[in-house]
């Protein structure tokens, strides 16, 4: 490998790549922590931890450390502290608001968390999990699974994404109508401080009052207060029985009552609203196929579960049958096998990916109170079209619990350059509806940098010198994830 300079051999700084230069007694002390095979700076910077998904950011760094043990996190960020030298935690680059992507600048030592890969304990009797931030949530559920126990937290980058970005952004997904965020899924958390201490807070324990709940402020912090190194995580009851139905509904307001007649009769795990517009993204881009004999302006993706194997089919038939009875829904249908679930689940999950292969795509990740919703949609989408009258509306997401990704689509024809410019502008537009309705503009995906600077708009001010306050107490030079979140008080 190239390594610009044999570090150690010479007092000269070594390049990023970039113009800036990385010191090169840096270089030894980090290469001698985690080894040199695992600091990459120079021509081995590796392009895919520079980006985010999504393209909106594109950063450059001093190195690449990836630490392989909470000692070495430990002693990285040591050395990091004495020199003043930024740090951006990075865990599967999933992330879609930059928390997790350097600056252009190229000062900054990024941290990749995938080598702390190990399950260090699986309780069953406890139902806890203890496992190391990089390990993804797909193994952390499939090492629940062969326990016959449930992990929930799902999300659709699943087996890519890694424990210590979901607890880090406080991620939520598919389930937290019936199992709550990243956030009430964890029982303890190992995390290193600024100055390289370690918070050790690993307790399987659920009631436990001692004092402050620490853990609580390192999940949603985005690695600006410390960095998630393992976690003590809560494990269920496998259901023995899960039934998911397509359906078609005429509105928002139709899908609440849907969703309080449902909650009446069975456990409902998923409750996901797509528009028509969504569905057909999907089937132009896909193999799919129409879920229902013909279209509707909405539809729900709902699925319910059991601790006992028997009478949940009958359940999900009884409650169709008086939704569609009591006029809530206009059709429905069933699915008759795991793959026919699968291909429900394929028209929610693909929504976000299509939607790039129309053009340019204008993104909020907003929460409204799930009652107001329907007179959410109504306003949000007037003040939309007032702003921009061919823009299309794809507005979908987790309405059990208040979630809703309210995107804007590129109007077909139009230039991708032009309409993205509008960005802020769409934005305001948007933001000013969620406010109206006492909501958030930053649900489940965090606010990184995309949403830095709102935050200072939108946020209590209380609230906001309280986290100036803890962001300067533990974190004093600024040296963690600096420009993500919120910054200390000027």
């Amino acid at each position: 490998m190239t390594r610009g300079v044999a570090a150690g051999s010479e007092n000269q700084p070594a390049s990023n790549g970039s113009g800036v230069q990385t010191p090169s007694r840096l270089l030894d002390d980090l290469i001698a922590i985690v080894g040199r095979d695992h600091v990459l700076w120079g021509e081995d910077l590796p392009a895919a931890h520079l980006s985010e998904p999504r393209g909106l950011f594109q950063g450059a760094a001093l190195a690449v450390v990836r630490p392989g043990s909470t000692a070495e996190v430990a002693a990285v960020l040591a050395a990091c502290d004495r020199t003043g030298t930024p740090v951006v935690p990075q865990g599967g680059n999933t992330g879609l608001v930059g928390g997790q992507t350097p600056f252009e600048h190229g000062r900054e030592i990024l941290l990749s968390l995938t080598r702390l890969t190990r399950v260090r304990n699986l309780d069953p009797t406890s139902n806890t999990i203890t496992v190391e931030a990089g390990v993804t949530l797909a193994q952390v559920q499939a090492e629940a699974d062969r326990v016959d126990r449930l992990f929930p937290l799902s999300l659709a980058s699943e087996g890519s994404c890694t424990i210590g970005g979901n607890l880090a952004t406080n991620a939520g997904g598919t389930a937290v109508l019936a199992y709550g965020n990243a956030r009430d899924l964890v029982l303890g958390l190992e995390v290193v401080l600024a100055d390289g201490r370690v918070l050790a807070g690993l307790g399987k324990l659920r009631k436990d009052n001692t004092g402050y709940d620490l853990k609580h402020l390192f999940m949603g912090q985005e690695g600006t207060l410390g960095i998630i190194t393992a976690a003590t995580l809560k494990l269920f009851p496998k259901p023995r029985a899960r039934e998911t139905a397509f359906v078609g509904l005429a509105s928002p307001a139709a899908a609440l009552a849907f969703l309080t007649l449902a909650q009446g009769v069975a456990t409902v795990t998923t409750f996901e609203l797509i528009p028509r517009l969504g569905i057909e993204l999907v089937l132009a881009h896909t193999p799919s196929r129409d879920p229902l004999g013909q279209p509707h302006a909405w539809y729900v993706l709902l699925e319910i579960t059991a601790l006992e194997a028997g009478g949940l089919a009958e359940t999900l038939a009884g409650l169709l049958a008086q939704a569609s009875q009591e006029g809530i829904i206009d059709d429905a249908t069933i699915a008759a096998s795991l793959d026919q679930r699968d291909d429900f689940w394929a028209l929610r999950e693909n929504l976000s990916s299509v939607q790039g292969r129309e053009g340019g795509s204008i993104k909020h990740d907003v929460s409204i109170a799930v009652a107001q919703i329907p007179a959410f949609m109504t306003e949000a989408e007037a003040a939309v079209l007032a702003h921009m009258p061919d823009a299309r509306i794809v507005a979908f997401g987790h309405v059990g619990d208040g979630n809703l990704h309210y995107n804007l689509s590129q109007p077909r024809g139009a230039n991708k350059a032009a309409f993205l410019s509008r960005w802020a502008e769409m934005n305001a537009v948007v933001h000013a509806a969620v406010a109206r309705h006492g909501g958030s503009v930053a649900a489940e995906h965090g606010v990184g940098r995309l949403k830095h600077d709102l935050l200072t708009t939108v946020k209590d001010p209380v609230a906001l010198a309280v986290m100036r306050t803890l962001k300067s107490a533990l974190d004093p030079k600024g040296i963690l994830n600096p420009g993500k979140v919120v910054s200390p008080s000027p």
